[in-house]
């Protein structure tokens, strides 16, 4: 919205800079973090108030909540994040397909997430919605997007290819509508899933989102400068540049939350926010053409994700054959594994960062290499 404002740099030569997606990048990191520490002391006040509080009633957690005195801190903080990306983004973002797809993607699952708190913490359903919901939600976020790519001029054919790592061209030029769906889907639920999984430790999952939007914003950037693209040899996405600005609005945001999350933390994220952060971090890659990158970039996301996959299926594959199910982890998914083993809980969320900031500099290393 404020992009506009460059119009009248001859009322003001300043406002020329507005044309610039890094100077946007920069004011929209700014103006979200700035957001998100204006209200974010007066959401948790209000979601204590309210008694939004994490409850561990059940015998699957309530060790480990005890243990690290999480219970009753006040969750639905995603609410903190998504006002400051959504403002953010609409002041400084110049308008587009692409960024319209991604605040739908990422409001539609911010809805969904929210709801399942609400449940959790007012009606004290500690399942949330039903699976079978959430999967409805994350299948008509989908829909939706994928419908709006295929029917706009502008993303039509682009949305269509499919490129990997370490190859100059794309390896499909034109995907039936079939496959990509089945592909978006996967991204989309596949990393809104996988980072709700690690959201389980004070500031792991917001830190980690802080290097995947990183990676991805410099990835935006370089996919919508023709020029760059045509140097590192990767697809040129005309108008994916003002994901940058998004990016950018995100990784503000997730600071501004970090300040609150940080242990010991005064605020949850829940599911408020990491399902629409791995929703729209998911939808954002393949608009850039670098899905495949962000299994290197979100690796820590993706290790989580596996923990679980490998632990249940593990289980049930011994319990049917032996009669008693056996565990590869202590404990999944696998951050809690290492707390059984008696680390600290700031010791494994550090870690954890040191983890996905070596994996955000894998992906990066994957221009280079064609």
């Amino acid at each position: 919205m404020l992009s506009y404002l460059a119009d009248y740099e001859h009322y003001f030569g300043p406002l020329r800079l507005l044309r610039y997606i890094s100077v946007r990048t920069v004011l929209g990191a700014l103006t979200a973090l700035i957001i998100g520490f204006v209200i974010g002391p007066w959401l948790i006040s209000r979601f204590r108030a309210l008694k939004f509080g994490q409850h561990y009633d059940d015998d699957r957690t309530g060790d480990l909540a005890q243990r690290f005195d999480k219970k009753n801190t006040p969750t639905m903080g995603g609410l903190i994040i998504f006002i400051s990306v959504f403002v953010s983004t609409v002041l400084w973002a110049e308008p587009n397909v692409w960024i319209f797809v991604a605040l739908f993607v990422y409001t539609a699952l911010t809805v969904a997430g929210w709801r399942d708190d609400y449940l959790k913490v007012v009606h004290r359903n500690r399942d949330g919605i039903s699976s079978w919901e959430k999967i409805a939600w994350q299948s008509l976020a989908t829909l939706v997007a994928l419908g709006v790519l295929l029917w706009h001029p502008v993303s039509a054919e682009k949305v269509r290819e499919l490129w990997v790592p370490f190859f100059k061209t794309a390896i499909i030029g034109q995907m039936p509508w079939w496959l990509l769906l089945v592909l978006i889907y996967l991204w989309i639920v596949g990393f809104s899933n996988a980072i709700n999984l690690t959201d389980g430790l004070d500031g792991l999952a917001v830190g980690c989102t802080i290097s995947v939007a990183l990676v991805f914003g410099i990835m935006a950037y370089a996919a919508g400068n023709i020029r760059i693209s045509d140097y590192l040899l990767i697809s040129h996405v005309p108008g994916t540049g003002e994901l940058t600005v998004l990016c950018g609005a995100l990784i503000g945001a997730c600071m501004a939350f970090l300040w609150y999350n940080s242990h010991p933390a005064e605020v949850f994220m829940g599911d408020t926010g990491s399902l629409a952060l791995g929703g729209l971090i998911g939808v954002m890659a393949f608009m850039i053409h670098q899905p495949v990158t962000l299994v290197i970039v979100g690796g820590v996301f993706v290790m989580e994700a596996l923990s679980v996959i490998m632990q249940v299926g593990w289980f049930k594959y011994t319990k049917r054959s032996t009669g008693v199910g056996q565990r590869i982890f202590l404990m999944a998914p696998i951050h809690h594994h290492f707390q059984k083993l008696g680390w600290p809980e700031t010791k494994v969320v550090l870690r954890f960062w040191v983890l996905s900031l070596g994996f955000a500099l894998a992906g990066l290393a994957t221009l280079k290499i064609r």
